[in-house]
């Protein structure tokens, strides 16, 4: 099936490229990312997911950053693009501030089998500047490494 629309991101070329090695195989690695993202990403009870094309997601992350009183909500919001079981998944990604700012960004997951586990590329386009750029970066190597590390204990 093929996406009713995609992002034209032609007028933001902020993009980036994560790749980690991952314990998990690529069939754990797929599910966490198209159906089970309270497992290892989203606040329990907030997420609404179908692995569809064109299917809308919700969902939030919670957080309470060093030095603050108070947790931080943050919103997920997108729709699937491709989906190939145990190989791609790509969709649409949008947060709010300190996130992609209300822009509509492009995130494109790729799987290889290695040994017993995978290879992860991940690719994400399209942000409005460069420091949302940024912080994605750093923020996707901790949270791949997260997803490794929740989808073992899951076992």
């Amino acid at each position: 099936m093929e996406p009713i629309t995609t992002p034209d991101l032609s007028a933001r070329p902020n993009n980036l490229q994560v790749e980690r090695l991952m314990e998990n195989a690529p069939d754990v690695l797929y599910r966490a990312w198209t159906e089970n993202f309270d497992q290892w990403f989203a606040a329990p009870g907030t997420l609404i997911m179908k692995p569809e094309v064109n299917s809308a997601f919700f969902f939030e992350t919670v957080f309470k950053p060093d030095g603050q009183s108070e947790a931080q909500r943050h919103p997920h919001y997108g729709r699937f693009l491709r989906l190939v079981p145990d190989q791609l998944i790509e969709l649409t990604w949008l947060t709010g501030a300190g996130g992609t700012k209300g822009a509509e960004t492009v995130l494109t997951i790729k799987l290889e089998p290695r040994h017993t586990g995978t290879l992860l590329n991940l690719s994400h386009k399209g942000f409005p500047d460069e420091e949302s750029k940024n912080g994605h970066e750093e923020a996707w190597k901790m949270i791949l490494e997260l997803l490794d590390r929740k989808m073992m204990e899951n076992r």
